[in-house]
């Protein structure tokens, strides 16, 4: 259990590390990620964004695999 827990705070860092690399590329600003502005505070969920970095990780471990 303690190894997918450091698994996974490793991967959270390296991606929040990658974040404005990624934002570079266009990813962040897809089509159907929601920002909301309300008092002088701006939330984003990256619905798309986590949509597409899924199905992309999913095609390289199927491709890995093979």
């Amino acid at each position: 259990m303690l190894k997918w827990l450091v698994i996974l705070a490793v991967v959270l860092f390296v991606l929040g590390l990658a974040g404005p690399w990624l934002a570079r590329l266009g990813l962040g600003h897809l089509p159907g990620d929601v920002s909301v502005q309300r008092r002088g505070r701006r939330f984003y969920f990256p619905v798309a964004t986590s949509i597409v970095l899924s199905l992309a990780l999913m095609l390289i471990l199927r491709l890995l695999r093979v």
